[in-house]
């Protein structure tokens, strides 16, 4: 019996960006994750669940941005002024407030002495017998060459909030704030269940009509990078009972990725599975290539587990990978608790024409090459949604509208970063 002739699923295709609005509409509605406390060195990649505040004004004096020499501009004009000290960085300025008609060698970084309103960098300066002139037709202004006090941030003041996904600068800057951990939101667990009697593990020697089980390593890859905790499940063949148990041991994990199984074939049973499980489906496929037979939903809660979401993935490969960035990506990122937002799209001028398809929003393997000047991005050449080898050489994305057959070179098009 096919599926279209069992009929228990009502199919639902709709446009991109209707999919992708189902999908931000239920991740702003997700309840708050909870929090685990980690030593500040291991939260990169995590995001933080409580606010991080300034335990000081920062920076904690005015603060010289330059080596050169602190000074009242008023008085710095054509005369010069004598040199009545230094200070560096780590030091404080002794010699109580500048006097009149004087300047003090200063280094990056070090506190102005007070009554000083400007820092004239060493190399406009001219300096002779213990005393310093202005180079040529050079001038200082007030607040030159200093950062003032508490002007990057007031002591009390949040600096970095709830739902910022932390890396590098975020931990830069926690630490100069004094904070040895952060509170972050756990992660959520991601099943990952790739289903089809075509598949072998990895370190199996695949038969003449078989293949490895590589979407599952993709997918845990991309869930670990996108803030999740991936839990790969054995294989899952097309029969029912089997399917069916897989996906009940799936319910233990907060979303559930199915590889596989959603098409129109006679042994695509996924979601027929799962609507005798009382799935709700959001949608049913969109109108993309590839991706086309993408399938979004909700299992109910149980006695035993809470309601559940789940993405039914396309087998083929590429087309596995394109969805997730799409629409698995950014509701991830929000039931880890990132403050919400969708697919990471940019802008960038296609260096060859490429052709559309009418109808289907195209997202193809592409390649960016962007210096200072401009962006460009070029299709790679691939052999359609089953290309691993195309998907590696590519570093994004084009994504080419439905509303236009023929793209020229030089036109500026839209790129999903990855």
């Amino acid at each position: 019996m096919t599926k279209a002739a069992v009929g228990v699923v009502s199919f639902n295709v709709v446009g991109f960006d209707e999919a992708l609005a189902m999908v931000l509409g239920h991740a702003a509605d997700l309840a708050t994750p909870a929090t685990e406390v980690l030593s500040l060195l291991a939260c990169g990649n995590r995001v933080l669940g409580e606010g991080v505040h300034a335990d000081r004004d920062q920076p904690p004096f005015d603060r010289s941005t330059r080596d050169g020499f602190a000074v009242r501009a008023s008085e710095f004009g054509a005369g010069s002024l004598r040199i009545a000290g230094q200070v560096r960085a780590g030091e404080q300025w002794q010699g109580g407030v500048l006097e009149q008609g004087a300047a003090i060698e200063i280094m990056t970084g070090a506190p102005v002495p007070e009554g000083a309103d400007a820092v004239v960098m060493v190399e406009h300066v001219e300096r002779a017998d213990g005393a310093i002139r202005l180079l040529g037709e050079r001038t200082i202004r007030s607040g030159e060459n200093i950062v003032p006090r508490g002007s990057e941030a007031m002591k009390g003041e949040t600096v970095l909030p709830v739902g910022t996904l932390i890396d590098g600068a975020e931990i830069a800057l926690a630490a100069a704030c004094g904070y040895p951990a952060l509170t972050v939101f756990r992660k959520p667990q991601v099943a990952i269940v790739a289903t089809g009697d075509e598949l072998v593990e990895i370190d199996a020697v695949p038969g003449p009509q078989q293949i490895r089980n590589s979407n599952s390593y993709g997918l845990a890859a991309l869930v670990a990078r996108a803030g999740g905790e991936a839990v790969r499940l054995p294989i899952a063949p097309d029969r029912h009972s089997e399917l069916e148990e897989t996906i009940r041991a799936a319910r233990r994990c907060e979303l559930m990725l199915l590889s596989g199984g959603v098409s129109m074939g006679e042994y695509d049973l996924v979601e027929e599975v799962l609507q005798a499980l009382g799935a709700e489906f959001f949608f049913t496929g969109v109108r993309m290539q590839p991706g086309k037979p993408v399938v979004f939903g909700r299992l109910p809660a149980t006695n035993e587990f809470p309601a559940q979401f789940f993405f039914g993935l396309p087998g083929n490969p590429v087309s596995t990978q394109v969805t997730f960035h799409c629409f698995v990506e950014p509701l991830l990122r929000a039931m880890g608790g990132t403050a919400m937002r969708g697919p990471r799209f940019a802008r960038a001028t296609l260096t060859e024409e490429a052709t559309g398809k009418p109808g289907l929003m195209q997202v193809l393997p592409a390649r960016l090459t962007a210096d200072r000047v401009r962006p460009e991005v070029k299709l790679v050449r691939w052999q359609g949604s089953g290309d691993l080898a195309a998907n590696a050489r590519a570093n994004c994305y084009a994504v080419l509208p439905p509303a236009k057959e023929r793209f020229a070179a030089g036109d500026v098009i839209t790129i999903l970063l990855r």
